[in-house]
């Protein structure tokens, strides 16, 4: 009885807090320092990192690991064979790690790493650093990991590297020994093959001396920038060159899970206050490829941060900045690596993409790679809106679509029918395909909110979208968390469609068989000819110029969405039971008065055959 009261009360004072995270899903913590000394004539650098770690979780950790990404760069590693042996392996990748020479390849090598004073015992595996600590981590304890280390910067393959197609000397991701993240599901020490991470929020300093020809930007807020070398701009304006062969940049990160930063001489920077508040850096290399493009990026990209703050929460930090570099467009906590020489459309839209990172992964932090969809396809999705909305400010060319995500179900639907596809659920570097995994997580992982906003209506979607945000953020949430949330704001119940959509290849195909009448009275034959169950939007257009959406729920979501479109009539009809391959529809008119019936979603339902929608 005790404990049955004791539920009860925990429940309801959970019921009091809003937005309460789970008391399971604990969160580990992390601060960062480290020193770089870097040489740019060798592409060498040594480092020392001080870890502090919290161990938030009930668990008693005797082992920790870390990440050294830079040793995927080498002949014969998992990266190497893995895009050796997949059918369609990303030509940015290709044969090319296997022809890096001693001097282009990367490589992290720890030399010393002591557990508050004491030796560990440590060993290289690759891309993973496993460590059996000097003592036990206790649950709510704390300790401190010192490290010394030696890396050298690869020739620019994948993300990270030296010397990019443009021109950037140095884009330094993935570029430091990182502690893998511990949480409600274990350890997550992946192999770094070329996708997704994971990481631990924490707060990161960071000193990097370098040459001081060389202009600095990356992640966090750049201190004493006035003491830097010639040609950074603090705030627009230019200041003095620093005297001496080198200069240390020291960067101060709050709260992020990753830091990147990149350097080269030629780099022109810039900022602006947006009218957010966050001052947005860009620094690119100026030529007649880039010079007139990114010279209006700033004003588009401060309207399409006020946009995002107000559609889907608001930006935490105080600063972002977008920085030439890379091999196409990576996201980071505070920055983003893009390839700078593009047009206008495409680039904005690969800032776009990126800054929306910082929502669905940088502050979210979904595990990218269990759960790419949610990162990558959540991004992708919010992305689609934003260009609309500059396109329908007249800020970019095009017109302003009703649904820019629209597009995307023709292209996902035909793939859908090619047998290549593969449940979102399977882990990102196990696809079989490099197309099954972008698919699936880019455009399948956007479809699934451009649907889910067709199950319950662009309101409580809406609602949906910003309480996410407010509710899980820096909490790592899972498929079943979001969708938790969009049942609350709607009502209903939605972990079919969680299930079907995440975890199957099920197809939605849904077909108008007939008119028939019975009874003086329209009955309305549709069909359920794909396996995943859907709700239906009927559209009925009757012969005197009147309409009418009919709406039948599926019997297990237990309700039905609300109206939408105010100007014509709405009626729920009975609920659709899952099992059920046909349904009838009685309309009130008879049959010679029904001018046409149409499945209409407004572009979000992807019904993989939309030729027989309509009769």
């Amino acid at each position: 009885m005790q404990l049955k009261f004791s539920i009860v009360f925990a429940c309801l004072l959970m019921a009091t807090i809003s937005y309460a995270q789970p008391a399971e899903r604990w969160q580990q913590s992390i601060d960062y320092k480290m020193n770089i000394d870097f040489d740019v004539q060798t592409h060498r650098f040594d480092g020392t990192q001080k870890i502090v770690y919290k161990n938030n979780s009930p668990d008693t950790l005797n082992r920790v690991f870390y990440h050294l990404y830079f040793n995927a760069f080498q002949p014969g590693s998992m990266m190497d064979v893995r895009s050796g042996t997949l059918m369609d392996a990303d030509p940015r990748v290709g044969s090319r790690i296997a022809a890096l020479g001693p001097n282009e390849i990367g490589y992290l090598r720890v030399s010393k790493l002591t557990q508050n004073g004491k030796a560990t015992q440590f060993a290289e595996v690759g891309t993973i650093l496993e460590v059996e600590l000097a003592a036990p981590l206790l649950p709510n304890q704390s300790t401190t990991l010192d490290m010394e280390f030696k890396g050298q910067v690869p020739v620019q393959i994948r993300r990270s590297g030296r010397n990019s197609a443009e021109g950037i000397s140095y884009s330094m991701s993935q570029w430091y020994p990182k502690l893998c993240e511990y949480d409600y599901q274990g350890w997550h020490a992946n192999p770094y093959i070329g996708r997704e991470f994971h990481g631990v929020w924490g707060d990161f300093d960071v000193s990097i001396t370098i040459n001081k020809d060389y202009v600095i930007g990356g992640s966090g807020y750049l201190q004493d920038a006035d003491k830097i070398g010639y040609g950074y701009e603090k705030e627009g304006v230019k200041v003095p060159r620093k005297k001496g062969k080198t200069t240390t940049w020291r960067f101060l990160a709050p709260n992020v899970h990753d830091f990147v930063w990149a350097a080269d001489p030629d780099y022109k920077h810039t900022s602006l206050k947006s009218k957010s508040g966050a001052m947005l850096h860009f620094l690119y290399q100026e030529n007649e490829k880039t010079r007139e493009n990114w010279a209006k990026l700033p004003a588009i990209m401060d309207e399409a941060l006020e946009f995002i703050n107000r559609t889907y929460g608001q930006y935490p930090y105080d600063q972002y900045s977008f920085i030439q570099g890379g091999d196409g467009g990576m996201e980071y906590p505070m920055a983003t690596l893009i390839t700078g020489e593009r047009q206008l459309s495409s680039l904005v839209g690969v800032s776009v993409h990126e800054l929306m990172h910082s929502w669905y992964q940088m502050v979210l932090g979904t595990n990218e790679a269990l759960y790419a969809w949610m990162d990558e396809g959540f991004t992708s999705y919010a992305s689609a809106e934003v260009m609309n909305y500059l396109r329908g400010k007249g800020l970019l060319p095009g017109t302003k679509l009703d649904n820019p995500n629209s597009t995307s179900v023709r292209g996902f639907s035909s793939f859908a029918r090619s047998g290549r596809e593969e449940p979102l659920s399977t882990h990102a570097d196990h696809f079989m395909s490099n197309a099954a995994y972008g698919v699936g997580s880019y455009t399948k992982g956007a479809l699934f909110l451009n649907q889910l906003n067709y199950i319950i209506g662009k309101q409580a979607f809406d609602r949906t979208m910003l309480r996410y945000y407010d509710t899980w953020k820096f909490k790592h949430p899972n498929p079943n968390d979001f969708i938790r949330i969009a049942e609350k704001e709607s009502g209903l119940e939605l972990d079919w469609y969680r299930e079907y959509w995440v975890n199957t290849t099920q197809t939605i195909d849904y077909a108008i068989a007939g008119v028939d009448e019975m009874e003086g009275k329209a009955v309305v034959k549709l069909e359920r000819l794909g396996f995943m169950p859907m709700p239906m939007d009927i559209l009925v257009e009757y012969t005197d110029g009147s309409s009418e959406m009919i709406n039948i729920p599926l019997r297990i979501m237990r309700g039905a969405k609300p109206q939408e479109d105010k100007s014509m009539k709405y009626t729920v009809a009975e609920d659709w039971p899952w099992t059920h391959p046909e349904y009838e529809l009685p309309l009130s008119v008879s049959k010679s008065k029904v001018k046409s019936v149409s499945i209409e979603s407004k572009g979000r339902l992807v019904d993989v055959d939309a030729d027989n929608d309509k009769l």
